[in-house]
């Protein structure tokens, strides 16, 4: 398997990216995971108490020991909670996704991190692949991926049922980031 040697704590301009804690749970839950407008496009299903956020950081906490999925708080430089990435390796071929706070949608955070966190994973000794999807009627995200220099590789028709838009099958586009 493909360790990683991700660090715990990447700083960008106006950011702080840091390793999910189980401290981080209320944060999580009440800036987007309790959030249907943020979660409407996401793989799992928008939390309903604060119990199923603990739930997920049972499963994110030790996987970043497990060298499987990579999971970061973003914050402003003042400390303050405003969404989450994360990676998934599956022995040097990536997957990624964000997901930030609707209060601080539109400010470039989300391009600002990923753009941050991709070009660290992009140098990384046996990373081969670096990709992600996104329902087509998801413009917000796709002009993200876009600037940070993603490109389309494929139409995926009936790709992936999404549970917060009545579980429904969606159109998918995959994107990947050239080497």
């Amino acid at each position: 398997m493909i360790r990683l040697p991700l660090p715990q704590k990447i700083e960008t301009e106006r950011l702080l990216l840091e390793r999910l804690r189980y401290e981080d749970a209320e944060e999580i839950f009440y800036s987007y995971a309790s959030k249907p407008e943020a979660t409407k496009y996401l793989s799992w299903e928008t939390h309903k108490t604060i119990d199923e956020t603990r739930m997920f950081l049972d499963y994110a906490v030790p996987s970043w020991d497990n060298g499987t999925d990579f999971a970061y708080s973003i914050r402003l430089k003042n400390r303050l909670f405003i969404g989450g990435i994360g990676i998934s390796n599956d022995n040097g071929k990536i997957q990624f996704g964000y997901a930030i706070s609707p209060l601080h949608w539109g400010h470039g955070y989300t391009t600002e991190a990923c753009s941050r966190l991709l070009g660290i994973v992009k140098t990384m000794k046996g990373v081969y692949r670096i990709g992600t999807f996104v329902d087509c009627e998801n413009a917000a995200s796709i002009r993200v991926l876009q600037k940070c220099g993603l490109i389309e590789e494929a139409r995926l028709p009936k790709w992936f049922r999404f549970i917060n838009q009545g579980n429904r099958v969606k159109d998918c586009l995959f994107f990947r980031l050239l080497p």
